[in-house]
């Protein structure tokens, strides 16, 4: 039989443009498919982890291609929908392949080859004069193989150790070389069984009267293994961690049990994952007429649309929409993706899918440590279905996961921003990427929210979608109560500023005296926004970032909020040393701090960022908020997000017109959208609640249309405005970003930019300006927004772009100049 000469295109995480074909070793023919992995040589030195898009027998002109190293998978872990989902999201969102795998492949499937310290051959200790910290690395390396770079610069406790490094390269004292480093290893564990020789009473009856004299603690680990197994099973392998903490024993008394050859012990590969089963008797759904109303108008939507809106208000039981949908789905064979967009909502809805589906559902969000998103992965991609996840509850990048069978995409909350990202590239907007790949496995979508934006409706209207409303919450409670509480007014009673009116606070001791709890909502974390001198007008500023560094007291230090930079509070004005320097605006800290003040019997607590940064932060402040052992809750948008509370019936808006007066063209709605979604949060079982927002502009439109719980209103005179102006969703938006460290030579580079693409796009481009923060992380900014009308096709417009794009990159001026592009930025 002839032997075939294969080869293999292979894609690579990084930023570069197509793919690179490799030769496949004839003993590897037989074993080669697309989406498998495979270590490569790329460039003259470094090793990466590809992924294989194509087999083919065409042989590349002009090169000869270097062979893969080795293949990493038994079978593919990426399949072909995933590849052209991965083409289609780098073609609309402007970015490289290459990036787009980087953003959807866990981080411990990307293995990138680390640098290693070697002897040099022949290198001789004498021979080469050295300084102290060069004979160091050389003693360690005459006792040991390999030193990687950090242990190379934690022996010479230096910091900036490549240029030793490269000093002694020179000398021939030590060369480089390249290894690949497997990030994920999977999860084993001790498993004990009783010996056979034990397995009849005799024996067994024998061995615990020597125990007894002799050593009752291994007595007790035994007789806790004999109360967990099962003898009718054969005495069937048990966790060695459980067992020893049944009887409350160490691990020294088990190796003894071990060593006398009682125990038999065995090493298990076990998953990370925590497994729930479903309930025995979980509540049947209930649904009232309005619900069962929409549930018939979705599945008749589905039979002529791909998409539909659910636009419901908070609290009128669009879950159990959901749940009713994900469970005929799973009995039509099929995959669920059931996107949210903050990690905080999955820990209330987990507990609610998994009462219905058990341990088929699955949790994928950025909280989980590299080799758990491996194994959540591979629970995806598995062949059996019994083994598989088939529903995946998800933050943003769940929609890169290797779904097999997709027949149902649900985003809830569609409106949030949080669904769009940022940086790095890929820039995706995750509502409008779950669409397309809902449309590869020919999936249908459900958009649910209380608050749609601007562009779903927009489409349901033009008759792209499906529009399903349900406007009475379940039960028929009453919507929230909405008062407003005025600051002018307040000011002109108590002559001096304070961030609670009476009012708010007034609703909030009623609230508390009845055992009722409460939510107050800040868009702002830390203490204090700003420190200002009264004196000169100096304010703290972030060295690296144009911003101000906000005061956050419980760490007792000034913050940048974008690059993390940290420094103490100054007691005296940098400037003109004043000891005048006062905090200025207030955050979630401060209200915690001062509502402690006012009511030092309650319980609060805060939900922001800073208390959320551990894997269950989000889960045991909401459990904490469930059980009622926190009566006040203070937080960020994370409260304002489809949260589910029995016993909240005040939910305070702090502020307002921070949200209203944001300048950015969505800000309207945004403000609409928060101010509705955190007033859904009170009254949600039985009693009607209330809601109190503070202003300092009562009668602003937006305001009174949250007090209508207008969102109709809103949205007519909001797209007038949209039209007039050119913004989405009749238009569409790309910006263009340039960043470098020289202002003078950015600005440069911008004008020439900016100059080839007003040509090109006449009338069409605003800029270049400098963005609301123009600097961050020591490099200035500079935009430009492009627009461009439906009618026109986007295609040409992005294709037009990236040429002038590559025009510019080929000026050695501007060589250093990076370039972002934003498709849909806000």
């Amino acid at each position: 039989m002839e032997r075939k000469t294969l080869f293999v295109d292979v894609m690579l995480p990084l930023p570069v443009k197509g793919l690179f074909t490799y030769r496949v070793p004839f003993e590897l023919n037989d074993f080669i498919l697309p989406g498998q992995r495979v270590a490569i040589q790329f460039g003259r030195k470094k090793l990466y982890t590809g992924l294989i898009r194509k087999v083919h027998e065409d042989i590349p002109k002009g090169y000869a291609p270097k062979y893969i190293l080795s293949i990493l998978d038994e079978l593919p872990i990426v399949n072909e929908i995933q590849f052209t989902f991965w083409d289609w999201m780098a073609e609309y969102y402007m970015c490289y392949p290459g990036e787009v795998m980087n953003a959807a492949l866990p981080s411990a499937f990307k293995l990138a080859s680390e640098s290693k310290l070697r002897l040099y051959p022949g290198f001789t200790v004498g021979t080469t004069a050295l300084n102290e910290k060069e004979a160091l690395i050389a003693e360690a390396l005459i006792h040991r193989d390999t030193l990687s770079i950090k242990e190379a610069s934690d022996i010479t406790d230096q910091m900036k150790i490549l240029p030793l490094v490269n000093t002694l390269i020179d000398k021939k004292v030590i060369m480089l070389e390249e290894e690949l480093k497997d990030h994920y290893k999977p999860k084993t564990e001790e498993y004990v069984r009783l010996a056979e020789a034990f397995h009849e009473d005799k024996a067994l009856k024998e061995i615990f009267d020597k125990l007894e004299k002799r050593a009752f603690k291994q007595l007790q680990i035994l007789l806790a293994y004999i109360t967990i197994a099962n003898k009718e099973d054969g005495y069937p392998e048990v966790s060695k961690s459980l067992l020893l903490k049944t009887a409350d024993a160490v691990n020294a008394q088990m190796k003894e049990l071990i060593r006398k050859e009682i125990f038999t012990v065995q090493i298990r590969t076990v998953s990370r994952l925590e497994t729930r089963h479903s309930s025995d008797d979980p509540a049947k759904i209930e649904f009232n007429e309005h619900q069962q109303k929409a549930l018939g108008r979705i599945k008749d939507n589905f039979t002529e649309k791909d998409v539909s809106l659910l636009h419901g208000v908070t609290s009128s039981g669009k879950t159990e929409i959901y749940i009713h949908l994900i469970d005929e789905a799973l009995k039509k064979g099929k995959q669920v993706l059931y996107l949210l967009p903050e990690i905080a909502l999955t820990t209330q809805i987990i507990h609610r899918l998994q009462r219905y589906f058990g341990n088929k559902v699955g949790v994928y969000h950025s909280r989980y440590n590299e080799r758990e998103r491996v194994e959540i992965w591979n629970k995806v991609n598995a062949e059996d279905p019994e083994d598989q996840y088939r529903v995946i509850l998800g933050a943003r990048s769940a929609i890169f996961l290797p779904f097999k069978d997709l027949g149902l995409v649900i985003v809830d909350e569609e409106h949030d921003q949080s669904y769009k990202q940022f940086d790095p590239a890929p820039r995706y907007q995750a509502r409008d990427s779950a669409i397309f790949l809902a449309g590869l496995n020919n999936a249908k979508v459900l958009l649910g929210t209380a608050t749609p934006s601007f562009e779903s409706y927009y489409n349901t209207k033009s008759g792209k979608y499906g529009l399903i409303e349900l406007n009475q919450r379940y039960r028929d409670l009453n919507m929230p109560e909405i008062i407003i509480a005025d600051f002018r007014k307040e000011l002109r009673k108590k002559g001096s500023p304070s961030h609670f009116t009476q009012l708010l606070l007034d609703h909030i001791e009623e609230a508390l005296l009845k055992k009722e709890q409460v939510i107050l909502f800040q868009n702002r974390r830390g203490f204090s926004p700003r420190l200002e001198c009264e004196v000169c007008g100096w304010i703290p500023m972030c060295i690296r970032c144009d911003i101000s560094l906000t005061y956050h007291k419980n760490a007792n230090h000034m913050r940048c909020h974008y690059c993390g930079y940290h420094t103490h509070v100054p007691a005296i004005c940098a400037e003109c040393g004043s000891s005048r320097v006062l905090m200025h605006g207030f955050g979630t800290e401060k209200i915690e701090e001062e509502l402690s003040i006012i009511f030092p019997e309650a319980n609060i607590r805060r939900m922001d960022l800073d208390t959320t940064r551990s894997k269950h932060g989000h889960q045991k402040i909401i459990n904490a908020f469930e059980k009622q052992e926190i009566d006040v809750l203070v937080g960020t948008q994370m409260v304002t997000k489809g949260l589910d509370f029995d016993h909240v019936n005040v939910v305070g808006i702090m502020n307002a017109d921070n949200m209203i007066n944001f300048p950015d063209f969505r800000s309207y709605e945004r403000s609409f959208q928060l101010m509705a979604q955190v007033a859904g949060r009170s009254g949600r079982k039985e009693k009607q609640g209330k809601v109190i927002i503070q202003t300092f502009n009562p009668k602003h439109e937006v305001i009174a249309d949250v007090v209508d719980n207008d969102y109709i209103k809103l949205y007519k005179w909001q797209m007038a405005e949209r039209n007039r102006f050119k913004y989405p969703p009749y238009y569409r938006l790309i910006q263009v970003r340039l960043l470098y460290k020289d202002f003078k030579l950015l600005n440069e580079a911008a004008m020439v930019l900016a100059t080839q693409l007003h040509s090109i796009f006449p009338g069409k481009v605003l800029g270049p300006e400098y963005p609301l923060v123009s600097r961050v992380k020591n490099q200035y900014i500079k935009q430009l927004l492009i627009k461009t009308s439906r009618t026109e096709s986007v295609l040409t417009v992005k294709k037009e772009l990236q040429r002038q794009l590559d025009d510019f990159a080929s000026l050695k001026e501007f060589k250093k100049v990076r370039i972002r592009i934003d498709v849909d930025p806000y």
